[in-house]
């Protein structure tokens, strides 16, 4: 497989610690893996060997490049999480487990999946609207699944709820090879409110987990 060097060294992948039922779904996680061992870029996700997060890491991990799995100590017995490949990294809790993957990527994509993988990526949305970070966020809309999700954001934009600018934070595409390549180009925009905020280096993207309450 030929290689292409990416600006990109490592990218968070959110997705479904289930396969769903399309086999498209499952195809496409493995070709994300594939993609980003093209580009040379290594993986961060939430650990684990189920569902999507179990095929893109093994594809990833396959290709030869470096899989960090994080995951809360809870969820390590492997009858919940089987078995993760490459490096595992144990945090205390889900709280820490976002802040430390969002702390090790360069960007964000999310594959098809449930509520976890929605929590995950409006939150990284989020922390971009604010100013946290200027890292692309993408979503490998396969077969269309988060068709729904983004009309409901262009309905927000349209209420007066979602600013354009923020709106642009998204970027989506129907394969892997064609998301990687729009994040690749992608430069983020900076909202005039937001651009004014000042985030301690040192506080960013982290929490104190014996209040729950991020500092």
């Amino acid at each position: 497989m030929e290689e292409t060097k990416s600006r990109f060294k490592r990218i968070c992948v959110f997705c479904g610690s289930s396969s769903g039922k399309k086999a498209s779904y499952q195809e496409a996680a493995v070709e994300l893996g594939k993609e980003l061992v093209e580009r040379r870029i290594d993986l961060v996700y939430g650990g684990g060997s189920v569902g999507l997060m179990g095929l893109v890491s093994q594809a990833v991990h396959d290709g030869g490049r470096h899989v960090l799995g994080v995951i809360p100590r809870t969820l390590m017995p492997r009858e919940i999480t089987g078995e993760t490949v490459g490096e595992v990294r144990a945090v205390s809790d889900m709280h820490q487990r976002k802040a430390e993957m969002a702390r090790q990527a360069d960007a964000f994509i999310a594959l098809p999946g449930g509520y976890g993988t929605l929590e995950e990526l409006l939150e990284v949305i989020t922390w971009a609207q604010l100013g946290i970070h200027c890292k692309p966020v993408g979503l490998l809309n396969v077969d269309g699944y988060y068709n729904s999700l983004l009309s409901f954001i262009d309905k927000a934009v349209d209420e007066g709820f979602i600013s354009p600018t923020a709106r642009r934070i998204i970027v989506s595409a129907p394969t892997a090879k064609q998301l990687v390549r729009q994040l690749e180009d992608y430069v983020p925009e900076c909202d005039e409110v937001t651009s004014k905020l000042v985030w301690d280096e040192e506080d960013r993207l982290s929490y104190v987990p014996e209040s729950g309450v991020a500092t």
